[in-house]
Protein backbone atom coordinates (compact mmCIF):
# COMPACT_ATOMS: atom_id res chain seq x y z
CA UNK A 1 0.00 0.00 0.00
CA UNK A 2 1.22 3.50 -0.76
CA UNK A 3 -0.18 6.83 0.34
CA UNK A 4 -0.85 9.91 -1.75
CA UNK A 5 -0.54 12.76 0.73
CA UNK A 6 -3.26 15.17 -0.23
CA UNK A 7 -2.53 18.88 0.10
CA UNK A 8 -6.02 20.17 -0.62
CA UNK A 9 -6.03 22.87 2.05
CA UNK A 10 -2.88 24.53 0.72
CA UNK A 11 -4.03 24.16 -2.88
CA UNK A 12 -7.40 25.78 -2.17
CA UNK A 13 -5.62 28.71 -0.52
CA UNK A 14 -3.55 29.17 -3.65
CA UNK A 15 -6.66 28.97 -5.82
CA UNK A 16 -8.34 31.78 -3.86
CA UNK A 17 -5.24 33.98 -3.98
CA UNK A 18 -4.32 33.64 -7.68
CA UNK A 19 -5.69 32.45 -11.03
CA UNK A 20 -5.51 28.72 -11.69
CA UNK A 21 -2.67 27.50 -13.90
CA UNK A 22 -2.70 24.28 -15.89
CA UNK A 23 -0.56 22.49 -13.29
CA UNK A 24 -2.92 23.60 -10.52
CA UNK A 25 -5.93 22.23 -12.39
CA UNK A 26 -4.15 18.94 -13.06
CA UNK A 27 -3.14 18.61 -9.40
CA UNK A 28 -6.62 19.44 -8.14
CA UNK A 29 -8.18 16.95 -10.57
CA UNK A 30 -5.73 14.22 -9.52
CA UNK A 31 -6.35 14.88 -5.83
CA UNK A 32 -10.11 14.70 -6.27
CA UNK A 33 -9.72 11.54 -8.33
CA UNK A 34 -7.54 9.95 -5.66
CA UNK A 35 -10.10 10.68 -2.96
CA UNK A 36 -12.96 9.35 -5.07
CA UNK A 37 -11.14 6.15 -6.02
CA UNK A 38 -10.09 5.48 -2.43
CA UNK A 39 -13.66 5.92 -1.16
CA UNK A 40 -15.03 3.65 -3.91
CA UNK A 41 -12.45 1.04 -2.95
CA UNK A 42 -13.40 1.39 0.72
CA UNK A 43 -17.04 0.73 -0.16
CA UNK A 44 -16.03 -2.39 -2.12
CA UNK A 45 -14.03 -3.70 0.83
CA UNK A 46 -16.93 -2.92 3.17
CA UNK A 47 -19.19 -5.09 1.00
CA UNK A 48 -16.77 -7.96 1.68
CA UNK A 49 -18.35 -8.14 5.16
CA UNK A 50 -21.46 -9.48 3.44
CA UNK A 51 -19.28 -12.02 1.65
CA UNK A 52 -17.69 -13.24 4.86
CA UNK A 53 -21.13 -13.51 6.46
CA UNK A 54 -22.45 -15.62 3.57
CA UNK A 55 -19.39 -17.90 3.45
CA UNK A 56 -19.36 -18.54 7.19
CA UNK A 57 -23.10 -19.11 7.34
CA UNK A 58 -23.14 -21.45 4.37
CA UNK A 59 -20.25 -23.54 5.68
CA UNK A 60 -21.87 -24.00 9.10
CA UNK A 61 -25.17 -25.45 10.30
CA UNK A 62 -28.57 -23.78 10.02
CA UNK A 63 -29.06 -23.69 13.79
CA UNK A 64 -26.21 -21.16 14.08
CA UNK A 65 -27.01 -18.84 11.16
CA UNK A 66 -28.35 -15.94 13.24
CA UNK A 67 -25.28 -16.11 15.47
CA UNK A 68 -22.95 -15.94 12.45
CA UNK A 69 -24.82 -12.94 11.06
CA UNK A 70 -24.75 -11.12 14.39
CA UNK A 71 -21.02 -11.71 14.79
CA UNK A 72 -20.27 -10.33 11.34
CA UNK A 73 -22.50 -7.33 11.99
CA UNK A 74 -20.90 -6.63 15.35
CA UNK A 75 -17.27 -7.14 14.39
CA UNK A 76 -17.64 -4.37 11.84
CA UNK A 77 -19.69 -2.14 14.12
CA UNK A 78 -17.78 -2.54 17.36
CA UNK A 79 -14.52 -2.87 15.43
CA UNK A 80 -15.12 0.47 13.70
CA UNK A 81 -15.55 2.17 17.06
CA UNK A 82 -12.47 0.51 18.52
CA UNK A 83 -10.34 1.39 15.51
CA UNK A 84 -11.59 4.99 15.61
CA UNK A 85 -10.90 5.38 19.33
CA UNK A 86 -7.57 3.57 19.61
CA UNK A 87 -6.54 1.42 16.66
CA UNK A 88 -5.92 4.11 14.04
CA UNK A 89 -3.65 6.01 16.43
CA UNK A 90 -1.63 2.90 17.32
CA UNK A 91 -1.26 2.02 13.64
CA UNK A 92 -0.65 5.41 12.03
CA UNK A 93 0.12 7.85 14.82
CA UNK A 94 3.50 9.44 15.44
CA UNK A 95 5.97 6.65 16.06
CA UNK A 96 7.44 5.70 19.42
CA UNK A 97 10.56 3.68 18.62
CA UNK A 98 9.25 2.21 15.33
CA UNK A 99 6.92 -0.16 17.19
CA UNK A 100 3.73 1.74 18.01
CA UNK A 101 1.92 4.98 17.24
CA UNK A 102 1.17 7.41 20.05
CA UNK A 103 -0.98 10.20 18.56
CA UNK A 104 -4.36 10.65 16.91
CA UNK A 105 -6.66 8.87 19.35
CA UNK A 106 -10.35 9.39 18.50
CA UNK A 107 -9.14 10.64 15.10
CA UNK A 108 -7.78 13.85 16.61
CA UNK A 109 -5.19 14.14 13.82
CA UNK A 110 -8.01 14.68 11.32
CA UNK A 111 -9.63 18.02 12.13
CA UNK A 112 -10.13 21.25 10.13
CA UNK A 113 -7.23 22.96 11.90
CA UNK A 114 -4.74 20.61 10.23
CA UNK A 115 -3.67 20.70 6.59
CA UNK A 116 -5.02 17.82 4.49
CA UNK A 117 -7.60 16.80 7.09
CA UNK A 118 -10.13 15.79 4.43
CA UNK A 119 -7.69 13.21 3.08
CA UNK A 120 -7.06 11.95 6.63
CA UNK A 121 -10.78 11.13 6.93
CA UNK A 122 -10.79 9.29 3.60
CA UNK A 123 -7.68 7.34 4.57
CA UNK A 124 -9.20 6.48 7.94
CA UNK A 125 -12.34 5.13 6.26
CA UNK A 126 -10.25 2.95 3.95
CA UNK A 127 -8.22 1.61 6.86
CA UNK A 128 -11.32 0.92 8.96
CA UNK A 129 -12.68 -1.61 6.49
CA UNK A 130 -9.29 -3.36 6.48
CA UNK A 131 -9.33 -3.61 10.28
CA UNK A 132 -12.83 -5.10 10.13
CA UNK A 133 -11.62 -7.73 7.66
CA UNK A 134 -8.90 -8.90 10.06
CA UNK A 135 -11.43 -9.17 12.89
CA UNK A 136 -14.09 -11.06 10.96
CA UNK A 137 -11.69 -13.83 9.89
CA UNK A 138 -11.71 -15.11 13.48
CA UNK A 139 -15.47 -15.64 13.47
CA UNK A 140 -15.45 -18.60 11.08
CA UNK A 141 -12.78 -20.63 12.86
CA UNK A 142 -14.59 -20.29 16.19
CA UNK A 143 -18.09 -20.76 14.83
CA UNK A 144 -20.88 -22.78 16.45
CA UNK A 145 -19.57 -22.94 20.03
CA UNK A 146 -18.44 -19.47 21.17
CA UNK A 147 -20.26 -17.23 23.64
CA UNK A 148 -21.53 -14.11 21.94
CA UNK A 149 -20.42 -11.76 24.73
CA UNK A 150 -16.93 -13.24 24.57
CA UNK A 151 -16.88 -12.67 20.82
CA UNK A 152 -17.63 -8.99 21.36
CA UNK A 153 -14.69 -8.69 23.74
CA UNK A 154 -12.07 -10.26 21.50
CA UNK A 155 -13.41 -8.56 18.38
CA UNK A 156 -12.80 -5.10 19.80
CA UNK A 157 -9.36 -6.05 21.17
CA UNK A 158 -8.24 -7.41 17.80
CA UNK A 159 -9.48 -4.29 15.99
CA UNK A 160 -8.13 -1.82 18.53
CA UNK A 161 -4.82 -3.39 19.55
CA UNK A 162 -3.59 -6.64 17.97
CA UNK A 163 -4.15 -5.69 14.33
CA UNK A 164 -2.99 -2.04 14.58
CA UNK A 165 0.33 -2.73 16.34
CA UNK A 166 1.72 -5.14 13.74
CA UNK A 167 0.10 -2.97 11.06
CA UNK A 168 2.20 -0.07 12.31
CA UNK A 169 5.36 -2.12 11.81
CA UNK A 170 4.64 -2.61 8.10
CA UNK A 171 2.53 0.41 7.10
CA UNK A 172 3.13 3.13 9.71
CA UNK A 173 4.70 5.61 7.30
CA UNK A 174 1.56 5.74 5.18
CA UNK A 175 0.39 8.48 7.53
CA UNK A 176 2.38 9.79 10.53
CA UNK A 177 4.18 6.67 11.70
CA UNK A 178 7.43 4.88 10.93
CA UNK A 179 7.46 1.09 11.27
CA UNK A 180 10.53 -1.10 11.62
CA UNK A 181 9.50 -3.72 9.04
CA UNK A 182 8.98 -1.19 6.26
CA UNK A 183 12.43 0.22 7.00
CA UNK A 184 13.85 -3.21 6.16
CA UNK A 185 12.06 -3.20 2.79
CA UNK A 186 9.20 -5.52 3.76
CA UNK A 187 6.71 -5.97 0.90
CA UNK A 188 3.04 -6.34 1.82
CA UNK A 189 1.23 -4.08 -0.61
CA UNK A 190 -2.36 -4.80 0.44
CA UNK A 191 -2.05 -7.04 3.47
CA UNK A 192 -1.45 -10.78 3.03
CA UNK A 193 0.32 -10.62 6.39
CA UNK A 194 -0.84 -7.30 7.84
CA UNK A 195 -4.53 -8.17 7.44
CA UNK A 196 -5.05 -11.82 6.56
CA UNK A 197 -2.34 -13.62 8.48
CA UNK A 198 -3.09 -11.53 11.56
CA UNK A 199 -6.73 -12.61 11.39
CA UNK A 200 -5.72 -16.18 10.58
CA UNK A 201 -3.22 -16.53 13.44
CA UNK A 202 -5.79 -15.09 15.87
CA UNK A 203 -8.30 -17.61 14.51
CA UNK A 204 -5.84 -20.45 15.09
CA UNK A 205 -5.28 -19.39 18.68
CA UNK A 206 -9.02 -19.12 19.27
CA UNK A 207 -9.77 -22.55 17.81
CA UNK A 208 -7.06 -24.14 19.97
CA UNK A 209 -8.24 -22.56 23.22
CA UNK A 210 -11.90 -23.19 22.40
CA UNK A 211 -11.59 -26.83 21.37
CA UNK A 212 -13.54 -28.75 18.69
CA UNK A 213 -17.30 -28.85 18.28
CA UNK A 214 -19.25 -31.65 19.94
CA UNK A 215 -19.15 -34.70 17.68
CA UNK A 216 -16.34 -33.44 15.46
CA UNK A 217 -13.90 -36.17 16.52
CA UNK A 218 -14.70 -39.80 17.35
CA UNK A 219 -13.36 -41.57 20.43
CA UNK A 220 -10.35 -42.78 18.44
CA UNK A 221 -9.59 -39.23 17.30
CA UNK A 222 -10.73 -39.68 13.71
CA UNK A 223 -12.45 -36.58 12.25
CA UNK A 224 -16.12 -36.58 11.31
CA UNK A 225 -17.50 -34.33 8.62
CA UNK A 226 -20.00 -31.72 9.82
CA UNK A 227 -21.36 -30.39 6.50
CA UNK A 228 -22.40 -26.80 6.06
CA UNK A 229 -26.10 -26.28 5.52
CA UNK A 230 -26.02 -24.12 2.38
CA UNK A 231 -23.18 -24.33 -0.15
CA UNK A 232 -25.20 -22.05 -2.46
CA UNK A 233 -24.97 -19.31 0.16
CA UNK A 234 -21.25 -19.98 0.62
CA UNK A 235 -20.69 -19.70 -3.15
CA UNK A 236 -22.52 -16.37 -3.21
CA UNK A 237 -20.26 -15.19 -0.41
CA UNK A 238 -17.13 -16.19 -2.33
CA UNK A 239 -18.27 -14.29 -5.42
CA UNK A 240 -18.98 -11.22 -3.25
CA UNK A 241 -15.50 -11.49 -1.74
CA UNK A 242 -13.92 -11.87 -5.19
CA UNK A 243 -15.79 -8.74 -6.27
CA UNK A 244 -14.76 -6.81 -3.17
CA UNK A 245 -11.12 -7.78 -3.60
CA UNK A 246 -10.95 -5.45 -6.62
CA UNK A 247 -11.23 -2.70 -4.02
CA UNK A 248 -8.92 -4.42 -1.56
CA UNK A 249 -5.90 -4.74 -3.85
CA UNK A 250 -6.20 -2.02 -6.53
CA UNK A 251 -7.62 0.34 -3.91
CA UNK A 252 -4.44 0.04 -1.87
CA UNK A 253 -2.74 2.35 -4.35
CA UNK A 254 -4.92 5.12 -2.85
CA UNK A 255 -4.26 6.86 -6.16
CA UNK A 256 -6.29 6.84 -9.35
CA UNK A 257 -3.38 5.93 -11.61
CA UNK A 258 -2.59 3.41 -14.35
CA UNK A 259 -1.36 0.73 -11.95
CA UNK A 260 -4.86 -0.19 -10.76
CA UNK A 261 -5.62 -2.07 -13.98
CA UNK A 262 -2.51 -4.23 -13.70
CA UNK A 263 -3.20 -4.95 -10.03
CA UNK A 264 -6.78 -5.97 -10.89
CA UNK A 265 -5.39 -8.41 -13.47
CA UNK A 266 -2.92 -10.05 -11.07
CA UNK A 267 -5.68 -10.28 -8.45
CA UNK A 268 -8.11 -11.98 -10.81
CA UNK A 269 -5.59 -14.43 -12.26
CA UNK A 270 -4.48 -15.60 -8.83
CA UNK A 271 -8.08 -16.18 -7.74
CA UNK A 272 -8.92 -18.11 -10.90
CA UNK A 273 -5.76 -20.23 -10.67
CA UNK A 274 -6.48 -20.96 -7.01
CA UNK A 275 -9.97 -22.20 -7.83
CA UNK A 276 -8.72 -24.53 -10.57
CA UNK A 277 -5.80 -26.05 -8.68
CA UNK A 278 -7.85 -26.50 -5.50
CA UNK A 279 -10.52 -28.31 -7.49
CA UNK A 280 -8.00 -30.70 -9.05
CA UNK A 281 -6.14 -31.21 -5.77
CA UNK A 282 -9.39 -32.15 -4.03
CA UNK A 283 -10.36 -34.36 -6.97
CA UNK A 284 -7.09 -36.28 -6.71
CA UNK A 285 -6.96 -36.54 -2.91
CA UNK A 286 -10.68 -36.94 -2.08
CA UNK A 287 -11.90 -38.55 -5.29
CA UNK A 288 -14.40 -35.81 -6.11
CA UNK A 289 -14.14 -32.15 -7.25
CA UNK A 290 -15.27 -30.86 -3.86
CA UNK A 291 -17.13 -27.52 -4.14
CA UNK A 292 -16.11 -26.25 -0.71
CA UNK A 293 -12.44 -26.82 -1.52
CA UNK A 294 -12.76 -25.04 -4.86
CA UNK A 295 -14.46 -22.09 -3.18
CA UNK A 296 -11.72 -21.88 -0.58
CA UNK A 297 -9.22 -22.13 -3.45
CA UNK A 298 -10.56 -18.84 -4.80
CA UNK A 299 -10.08 -17.18 -1.43
CA UNK A 300 -6.63 -18.72 -0.98
CA UNK A 301 -5.51 -17.31 -4.33
CA UNK A 302 -6.88 -13.90 -3.41
CA UNK A 303 -5.17 -13.90 -0.01
CA UNK A 304 -1.86 -15.02 -1.50
CA UNK A 305 -1.77 -12.32 -4.20
CA UNK A 306 -2.70 -9.54 -1.77
CA UNK A 307 0.92 -8.95 -0.73
CA UNK A 308 2.68 -9.12 -4.14
CA UNK A 309 -0.17 -7.86 -6.37
CA UNK A 310 1.64 -4.63 -7.35
CA UNK A 311 5.09 -6.20 -7.68
CA UNK A 312 4.61 -9.25 -9.91
CA UNK A 313 3.72 -10.09 -13.50
CA UNK A 314 0.44 -11.73 -14.54
CA UNK A 315 2.32 -15.00 -15.12
CA UNK A 316 3.78 -14.92 -11.62
CA UNK A 317 0.34 -14.09 -10.21
CA UNK A 318 -1.14 -17.20 -11.81
CA UNK A 319 1.66 -19.33 -10.34
CA UNK A 320 1.22 -17.80 -6.87
CA UNK A 321 -2.53 -18.39 -6.98
CA UNK A 322 -2.08 -21.92 -8.32
CA UNK A 323 0.24 -22.86 -5.46
CA UNK A 324 -2.23 -21.33 -3.00
CA UNK A 325 -5.03 -23.51 -4.33
CA UNK A 326 -3.09 -26.71 -3.67
CA UNK A 327 -1.79 -25.41 -0.37
CA UNK A 328 -5.26 -24.66 1.01
CA UNK A 329 -6.50 -28.20 0.33
CA UNK A 330 -3.44 -29.81 1.94
CA UNK A 331 -3.59 -27.40 4.87
CA UNK A 332 -7.30 -27.96 5.57
CA UNK A 333 -6.78 -31.72 5.66
CA UNK A 334 -3.60 -31.45 7.77
CA UNK A 335 -5.19 -29.16 10.36
CA UNK A 336 -8.32 -31.32 10.53
CA UNK A 337 -6.79 -34.80 10.46
CA UNK A 338 -3.32 -34.40 11.94
CA UNK A 339 -3.45 -31.38 14.26
CA UNK A 340 -7.11 -32.13 15.09
CA UNK A 341 -8.03 -28.46 15.28
CA UNK A 342 -11.65 -27.80 14.38
CA UNK A 343 -11.90 -24.92 11.89
CA UNK A 344 -15.41 -25.10 10.37
CA UNK A 345 -14.72 -22.80 7.41
CA UNK A 346 -10.99 -23.33 6.79
CA UNK A 347 -10.13 -19.80 7.92
CA UNK A 348 -6.67 -20.70 9.20
CA UNK A 349 -5.71 -22.42 5.95
CA UNK A 350 -7.09 -19.66 3.75
CA UNK A 351 -5.88 -16.62 5.67
CA UNK A 352 -2.95 -17.59 7.90
CA UNK A 353 -1.23 -20.22 5.78
CA UNK A 354 -1.80 -18.54 2.42
CA UNK A 355 -1.19 -15.11 3.87
CA UNK A 356 2.27 -16.36 4.82
CA UNK A 357 2.74 -17.97 1.39
CA UNK A 358 1.72 -14.81 -0.45
CA UNK A 359 4.06 -12.67 1.65
CA UNK A 360 6.95 -15.03 0.96
CA UNK A 361 6.02 -15.06 -2.73
CA UNK A 362 6.58 -11.30 -2.88
CA UNK A 363 10.21 -11.93 -1.96
CA UNK A 364 10.46 -14.57 -4.68
CA UNK A 365 8.54 -13.16 -7.66
CA UNK A 366 8.81 -9.35 -7.34
CA UNK A 367 10.12 -7.56 -10.45
CA UNK A 368 11.59 -4.06 -10.40
CA UNK A 369 9.85 -3.22 -13.69
CA UNK A 370 6.55 -3.10 -11.81
CA UNK A 371 7.23 -1.52 -8.44
CA UNK A 372 10.98 -1.08 -7.95
CA UNK A 373 11.74 -4.40 -6.25
CA UNK A 374 13.41 -7.59 -7.48
CA UNK A 375 12.76 -10.89 -5.75
CA UNK A 376 15.04 -13.90 -5.49
CA UNK A 377 13.85 -15.43 -8.77
CA UNK A 378 14.51 -12.18 -10.67
CA UNK A 379 18.02 -11.37 -9.49
CA UNK A 380 17.26 -9.73 -6.17
CA UNK A 381 19.28 -12.18 -4.10
CA UNK A 382 18.33 -13.78 -0.82
CA UNK A 383 17.76 -10.55 1.13
CA UNK A 384 14.13 -9.99 -0.02
CA UNK A 385 13.24 -13.51 1.09
CA UNK A 386 14.88 -13.03 4.50
CA UNK A 387 13.07 -9.72 5.01
CA UNK A 388 9.74 -11.33 4.12
CA UNK A 389 10.42 -14.21 6.50
CA UNK A 390 11.24 -11.71 9.26
CA UNK A 391 7.87 -10.05 8.70
CA UNK A 392 5.98 -13.34 8.61
CA UNK A 393 7.67 -14.60 11.78
CA UNK A 394 7.40 -11.44 13.85
CA UNK A 395 3.72 -10.94 13.02
CA UNK A 396 3.02 -14.60 13.84
CA UNK A 397 4.64 -14.24 17.26
CA UNK A 398 2.71 -11.04 17.99
CA UNK A 399 -0.71 -12.04 16.64
CA UNK A 400 -0.76 -15.69 17.72
CA UNK A 401 0.87 -15.00 21.09
CA UNK A 402 -1.34 -12.02 21.82
CA UNK A 403 -4.48 -13.90 20.80
CA UNK A 404 -3.56 -16.95 22.91
CA UNK A 405 -3.22 -14.68 25.92
CA UNK A 406 -6.47 -12.89 25.11
CA UNK A 407 -8.53 -16.03 24.62
CA UNK A 408 -7.08 -17.68 27.72
CA UNK A 409 -7.97 -14.65 29.83
CA UNK A 410 -11.51 -14.63 28.43
CA UNK A 411 -11.84 -18.36 29.08
CA UNK A 412 -10.89 -18.08 32.77
CA UNK A 413 -12.98 -14.96 33.40
CA UNK A 414 -16.26 -14.56 31.50
CA UNK A 415 -15.95 -17.91 29.72
CA UNK A 416 -15.34 -18.60 26.04
CA UNK A 417 -17.56 -21.56 25.19
CA UNK A 418 -21.31 -22.08 25.47
CA UNK A 419 -22.81 -24.94 27.48
CA UNK A 420 -23.14 -28.37 25.87
CA UNK A 421 -26.93 -28.18 25.75
CA UNK A 422 -26.82 -24.80 24.04
CA UNK A 423 -24.31 -25.99 21.45
CA UNK A 424 -26.45 -29.01 20.60
CA UNK A 425 -29.64 -26.96 20.32
CA UNK A 426 -27.92 -24.22 18.36
CA UNK A 427 -26.59 -20.79 19.29
CA UNK A 428 -29.46 -19.06 17.52
CA UNK A 429 -31.89 -20.19 20.20
CA UNK A 430 -29.57 -20.06 23.19
CA UNK A 431 -27.73 -16.81 22.44
CA UNK A 432 -30.29 -14.83 20.43
CA UNK A 433 -33.70 -16.37 21.12
CA UNK A 434 -34.64 -16.79 17.47
CA UNK A 435 -34.22 -19.00 14.41
CA UNK A 436 -32.85 -18.02 11.01
CA UNK A 437 -35.27 -20.35 9.20
CA UNK A 438 -38.33 -20.34 11.42
CA UNK A 439 -40.66 -23.20 10.57
CA UNK A 440 -38.11 -25.01 8.40
CA UNK A 441 -35.42 -26.23 10.77
CA UNK A 442 -35.88 -28.74 13.58
CA UNK A 443 -33.12 -28.35 16.17
CA UNK A 444 -32.66 -31.96 17.24
CA UNK A 445 -29.17 -32.76 15.93
CA UNK A 446 -26.67 -34.28 18.36
CA UNK A 447 -23.55 -32.69 16.83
Amino acid sequence: MKLHRLMTAGLLTAVCAAPLFADDVEMLTQDRGNMLWTLIAAVLVFFMQAGFAMVETGFTRAKNAVNIMMKNLMDFSIGSLGFWAVGFALMFGTTAGHFIGTSGFFLSDANPSKEGWEWALVFFMFQTVFAATAATIVSGAMAERTKFKSYLIYSVVISAVIYPVSGHWAWGSLFHGDGWLEKLGFIDFAGSTVVHSVGGWCALAGAIVLGPRIGKYAADGSPRAIPGHNITLAALGVFILWFGWFGFNPGSTTTADMSIGRIAVTTNLAAAAGAVTAMFAAWIILGKPDASMALNGVLAGLVAITSPCADVSPMSAAIIGGVAGVLVVVSVLFIDRVLKIDDPVGAVSVHAVNGAWGTLAAGLFAESAFNGNNGLLFGGGIKPVLVQLAGIGSVFVWAFGGAMLLFTLIKVTVGLRVKREEEIAGLDIGEHGMEAYSGFQIFTTEN
